[in-house]
């Protein structure tokens, strides 16, 4: 799933180091966010979206291959 995560992080000025502390997770799980190796829970994902101040849609974009899988 493709994901706006350094995006949105980086506009504010955000290290990872410090979106991990605001989420209460490991800087490795926003770097693996961001790069698209972990998707995360429905919870971590809503306080993404509330703290970045953005709807889910904006931050998370489901690829083509996603897409595919789920209209078969």
């Amino acid at each position: 799933m493709r994901n706006s995560i350094r995006e949105l992080r980086t506009a504010r000025g955000w290290t990872q180091a410090a979106l991990a502390d605001l989420l209460d997770v490991s800087r490795q799980t926003v770097n693996a966010l961001e790069t698209g190796r972990y998707d995360p829970s429905l919870p971590l994902a809503f306080r993404l979206a509330r703290l970045l101040g953005e709807p889910l849609e904006a931050i998370f974009d489901p690829d083509e291959q996603d897409e595919a899988a789920t209209t078969r």
